[in-house]
């Protein structure tokens, strides 16, 4: 009951405010202009306040940046896979041997776990 009662109290509200403002625009427009135009104004300075002092001081995390790098890593290396070569001429070209880098990535390691225990299992 008190909720029917509060919906029809809104419902007045609103209406009162629509016929407010359709009469401001048609008997003073100008001034009904001005206002709205300063809300909006006001409105703008208030966000870019909050925007450039709260949410600009916000740095990217480091997730994110190591993200952004292993996708550039990643692309930089199957890059040259994905990629089709083109023939340039109708002669063979002789196999090339590429040689291999065995390169250790660096942000791997090696843990070393119960090594000891391995051994000691097979002898029981």
């Amino acid at each position: 009951m008190v909720r029917k009662k509060f919906s029809v109290f809104v419902y007045i509200i609103i209406g009162l405010a629509v016929v407010g403002v359709i009469a401001q625009l048609f008997t003073n427009t100008a001034s009904f202009l001005t206002n709205l135009l300063m809300m909006l104004g006001f409105g703008v300075a208030v966000f870019a306040v909050i925007y450039f002092v709260f949410l600009k001081k916000r740095s990217p995390s480091h997730d994110n940046k190591k993200y952004k790098q292993a996708v550039k890593q990643s692309k930089s290396k199957y890059s040259s896979q994905n990629e089709k070569p083109r023939p340039t001429s109708k002669r063979p070209q002789p196999i090339q041997m590429k040689k291999k880098l065995n390169k250790r990535a660096s942000h791997l390691r090696v843990i070393d776990g119960n090594k000891s225990k391995r051994k000691n299992r097979a002898t029981f």
